[in-house]
């Protein structure tokens, strides 16, 4: 992510649209360690802003792709909810609007790339480890209980256990 993409996120004239992905393989999930504000240094879910012209599914694809180096199925919507950040003054200094999607990994090498400094999969049990949000670890939970419910996908053939 650039200088300029960065400042023209912070302190924004208008919400982003931002997509995220709860990557789902045997039970586990994926998480990413953000190289960038908001959240620099913090464990979270793969995302990102969605671009002019681009499609919701087009956009998580994409960032996912991106950032993880996996080509994913889109599932269904977890939840959409909006990231408010405020600043030492009370001043908005972020404000997302984010769609959270259930998603399995069709092809790739998980690997930490543009936005990220590592990539996991991660089983449930050990999540409290990542020191995540509550709300990352409520869609979380949220996704595993519906991917009980989806048909499964295979993530045959994929090497998801580098970071």
């Amino acid at each position: 992510m650039n200088d300029n993409v960065t400042r023209s996120r912070r302190y924004p004239d208008r919400p982003i649209v931002g997509v995220g992905a709860v990557i789902v393989v045997e039970g586990k999930v994926v998480l990413i360690r953000r190289r960038f504000e908001p959240l620099k240094g913090q464990w979270s879910l793969p995302g990102g802003a969605v671009e002019l012209g681009e499609t919701l599914e087009d956009s998580i694809a994409r960032e996912i792709r991106e950032e993880i180096g996996l080509d994913i199925e889109v599932g269904p919507v977890i939840e959409v909810f909006d990231r408010i950040m405020k600043d030492a003054e009370s001043r908005v200094e972020y404000h997302y609007v984010l769609v959270d999607y259930l998603c399995w990994p069709i092809a790739g090498e998980l690997r930490a790339g543009s936005d990220v400094d590592a990539a996991v999969l991660v089983d449930p049990s050990e999540l409290e480890a990542y020191q995540l949000t509550n709300k990352a670890t409520a869609v979380i939970e949220r996704a595993l209980r519906l991917a009980r419910e989806c048909p499964a996908r295979s993530a045959a053939n994929l090497n998801l256990n580098r970071t």
